[in-house]
């Protein structure tokens, strides 16, 4: 099986989509149209969104363990400035940053 070729690497910054479609999701809402870096690149594994719904969940999709500033998430957040939180992401939910 052809594994896919990397489209982020570690240190660059992403957006995850701001997308809600319905069905099984496995993007957390509080994530979506916020802006992370990339802190590793992880294994490829079937899409689980189609998974749910029991199908074969291919072509497998690319996993990635993105870092967001903990008040960039939670605007009244009220811990240090430095505190951040890690969520593993699908491929397809992220998009470059622009510029």
């Amino acid at each position: 099986m052809t594994v896919p070729a990397d489209r982020f690497q570690p240190g660059q910054a992403v957006c995850v989509r701001l997308a809600w479609p319905p069905g099984h999701v496995r993007t957390p809402w509080f994530v979506r149209g916020k802006q992370g870096v990339v802190e590793r690149v992880l294994d490829v594994f079937p899409n689980p969104e189609e998974r749910a719904y029991g199908r074969p969940g291919l072509p497998r999709v690319r996993l990635y363990r993105v870092r967001f500033a903990q008040s960039d998430v939670w605007p009244d957040y009220g811990g240090s400035a430095t505190d951040t939180v890690d969520v593993e992401i699908y491929e397809h939910w992220l998009e470059p940053t622009p510029g």
